[in-house]
């Protein structure tokens, strides 16, 4: 994944989240920014490049700046020379800084965009990086339908024409929140969690085999959608097969696996008879206890094995005796 350095300023124009302007060097604007973590690394200046990474924004913050003044005009031409023919997207200048002319001309002859900021070097860093983050997130899509079930994001994947649409269309009626119908586009998020949402042109549709089209928030209300949702939950639809073992009691874990995380899994086995929407929300609850700690079948199997004992006393049974008549 990577961005330009002119989609990256056109942008920030756009959402005022960090104020920037083109210095010199426009004529590298389609450099490609393939990490998201800047750089600052004022050693480079003084010839210990050697950790210079390509792909990466370089950050002159004050103390790289009066550096650079306070060379003479052959040292300060040699220093700039070698950091800038790096392969750098680009140089940022934080804190409102004017550079000095050899550090324009240096950005020009090496094609390498110089862009300021008025915001400090930690802010400024802090609100790139992020912002860095969103556009070079591994993404990928996910033929499925995702719903925020009791603030958990769930979704539910399976082949088509199982019923993924008509169970989150009841999970709505009961009150829950459509994120995405059949087209779910995922985002790996600090390498840790995989974030969900729709596409645009698909916002808030779902299409229901029958009716067609619905328009999720026109019929239900804008408390029933959502634009994203953390995906903390996958429910795995499947055919039921007569004669096939499945799991009874929910004791080993199971993940799927989407742009390099694992995801807590249920398979949930389709029949006629079954309520899927109910077996849904219950597989979120259960998700939600689980992850306070609470892991129902582990403690009552903990109990029979702590029975099983020898000289273990009997469980204890309280007898409702009723109503004397």
């Amino acid at each position: 994944m990577s961005v330009t350095v002119a989609t990256l300023l056109r942008d920030l124009a756009d959402s005022r989240a960090l104020p920037m302007e083109l210095l010199a060097g426009r004529a590298g604007l389609e450099r490609q920014i393939t990490i998201s973590q800047p750089q600052k690394t004022g050693l480079a200046l003084s010839g210990f490049d050697a950790y210079l990474h390509g792909g990466r924004v370089l950050v002159f913050g004050e103390s790289e700046v009066r550096y650079v003044e306070s060379l003479g005009p052959a040292e300060r031409t040699g220093a700039l020379d070698r950091v800038f023919g790096h392969e750098l997207p680009c140089v940022l200048i934080t804190g409102g800084f004017t550079p000095v002319l050899e550090t324009i001309q240096a950005a020009d002859r090496r094609a390498v965009p110089l862009l300021g900021t008025t915001a400090s070097t930690p802010e400024a860093m802090t609100r790139l990086s992020a912002l860095l983050d969103t556009y070079l997130a591994p993404r990928g899509i996910v033929h499925g339908v995702l719903m925020d079930i009791l603030g958990l994001g769930v979704l539910v994947v399976g082949e088509s024409g199982i019923g993924k649409s008509e169970c989150a269309l009841d999970l709505v009626v009961r009150g829950h929140r459509l994120v995405a119908d059949d087209a779910v586009e995922l985002r790996c998020r600090a390498q840790s969690y995989v974030l969900g949402s729709s596409p645009e042109l698909t916002r808030h549709h779902m299409e229901i085999r029958g009716l067609g089209l619905i328009n999720v928030q026109d019929l239900f209300g804008v408390a029933s959608t959502r634009t994203s949702k953390r995906v903390e939950l996958v429910v795995q639809l499947e055919r039921w097969e007569p004669g096939r073992e499945y799991d009874r009691l929910g004791i080993d874990d199971a993940f799927y696996e989407t742009l390099g995380i694992r995801i807590p899994m249920v398979r949930m086995p389709v029949g006629p008879g079954r309520n899927v929407a109910i077996l849904v929300e219950v597989a979120a609850r259960n998700q939600l206890l689980r992850s306070r700690g609470h892991h129902a079948a582990r403690r009552l199997v903990e109990r029979l094995n702590r029975q099983l004992e020898p000289g273990a006393r009997p469980i204890e049974m309280d007898v409702d005796q009723g109503d004397d008549f």
